[in-house]
């Protein structure tokens, strides 16, 4: 397949960063025609050549093919069953990830330990990748915590719920990584929808001229709550980085190989000191938005069965099962996993305590306030009132 990305002018470097040439490619969509995508594994499961990415995915063992597939049908047996807690009552939200595994597993696994990760509040499977159990991922959803996890202990910053802002904190931080002089990178996730927000645009200018090492990671997922791409933007939207002067690259967002592959580029040509890059991942949100919507009400079926034969996980089987990388053993043993897992959740959610009625006002300043000390006094007031009322 012919790679598609935008051709930018020579980032600037800051004094001290290191350089290494990279092959670019000049991106030019005709009129009218469909932009191609960087596909390594078609939905038949079949294996494309790919001369610039390849090379990305040139070592990778059959137990690690093994491993995405595990990660993708896991991911989706949680996010099954965060989706059923909510129908039951347990969560008062949840935003389904159902199709889009791929797209997080891949740029998940593409990530090194000491990189940071800035996710919006669908990214369970990067959430995965990074170590973060999956009933922390919960406590935010049945309103028990602010979030739920360290994210210093695994680089994988709270889940963000303002649109597009999470792009500014990702900026903010890879320019402090720059000037600390390390290696790391930072990556950013957001949907087509949050990419008409401010915030990303300015985000993309601060990356560009700061030479952040960066990558913007956007799911296309092709529906932002009930708009459609279309009504978002005139052109693709990996294009738009061809603006600010940092490449751009459209992914099959359905082949976790592709992902994986670019997403590591990505991520390699940051730690080097070449800026940010703009990874658009282009695939399908099968479900609603949240468990607040009804996507019947906006879309046809037509369209989600034909999403549905370009399935992320039934790629890969194919391909496993067609390169006897595996034997349905594999399969046997998994699916009894993934039970567990859906039961583990289960309990954990049901488990969880109330929460500190007073930790709202904790750690808002380092070293407290008059004012947040006058707030927690009246909140102590109006909860013992009721407590008043019932002995009365």
């Amino acid at each position: 397949m012919t790679v598609e990305s935008t051709a930018a002018r020579k980032p600037r470097r800051s004094a001290g960063t290191k350089s290494t040439a990279g092959k670019r490619t000049t991106a030019s969509t005709a009129p009218g025609a469909e932009p191609e995508l960087v596909q390594l594994l078609t939905p038949e499961g079949e294996r494309v050549k790919n001369a610039e990415y390849d090379k990305y995915v040139a070592g990778i063992t059959p137990d690690e093919l093994r491993g995405l597939y595990r990660d993708m049908v896991l991911t989706r047996r949680f996010d099954a069953e965060a989706t059923s807690l909510q129908r039951q009552g347990e969560l008062g939200l949840w935003a389904s990830l159902l199709g889009q595994e791929a797209a997080q597993i891949g740029s998940g696994r593409a990530t090194r330990e000491d990189d940071y990760v800035f996710p919006t509040y669908r990214e369970h499977g990067v959430a995965w990748c990074r170590g973060v159990d999956p009933a922390n991922l919960l406590g935010m959803f049945r309103g028990v915590n602010n979030g739920g996890w360290d994210p210093n202990s695994n680089n994988f910053q709270l889940y963000t719920i303002v649109i597009g802002s999470q792009t500014l904190h990702a900026t903010g931080y890879a320019m402090g990584v720059a000037k600390d002089g390390a290696d790391s990178a930072v990556i950013a996730y957001f949907g087509d929808g949050a990419s008409s927000q401010g915030d990303v645009a300015e985000s993309f200018t601060f990356s560009a001229v700061y030479n952040a090492p960066v990558v913007f990671f956007c799911q296309n997922n092709q529906w932002a709550i009930s708009e459609p791409t279309e009504k978002q933007t005139r052109v693709p939207l990996y294009q738009r980085a061809q603006g600010y002067g940092f490449p751009g690259v459209r992914v099959d967002g359905n082949d976790v190989l592709a992902v994986l592959a670019v997403t590591k580029w990505a991520l390699e040509r940051a730690r080097s000191g070449e800026g940010p890059t703009l990874v658009e991942a282009y695939t399908y949100r099968m479900g609603a938005h949240t468990t607040s919507d009804d996507p019947t009400r906006y879309r046809g079926d037509e369209e989600r069965l034909s999403w549905e034969a370009k399935d992320p996980i039934l790629r890969l089987r194919r391909y496993l099962e067609a390169s006897n990388h595996t034997d349905e053993g594999f399969f046997t043993e998994l699916e009894e996993e993934s039970e567990a897992l859906g039961k583990r959740v289960r309990e954990a959610v049901r488990a969880m305590p109330d929460p500190d009625h007073f930790a709202i006002f904790e750690n808002v300043y380092a070293d407290g306030h008059a004012l947040v000390d006058e707030e927690r006094a009246q909140f102590a007031a109006y909860q013992a009132s009721f407590a008043d009322g019932e002995g009365a």
